[in-house]
């Protein structure tokens, strides 16, 4: 399971924790992915990655809910 966004590519960043006595050890900072469902442009549906600040800006769209079924 790759930890990339599928709409800006953003992935996991490294770098040092410095303590106040500077000690430093290696740390990992992962993007805010989550799962969601994006309508593609030829309307169909499909499940992708996507980081929160593409949710946010608009570039995912959501589908339609589906309408229920009357009983």
């Amino acid at each position: 399971m790759s930890r990339v966004c599928d709409l800006c590519g953003k992935h996991a960043q490294n770098g040092y924790n410095v303590s106040h006595a500077n000690n430093k050890t290696k740390k990992l900072w992962q993007p805010n992915l989550q799962s969601v469902r994006h309508q593609l442009p030829n309307g169909t549906v499909k499940k992708i990655k996507a980081c929160t600040q593409c949710i946010k800006s608009g570039k995912v769209t959501k589908p339609a809910p589906k309408a229920k079924a009357a009983q």
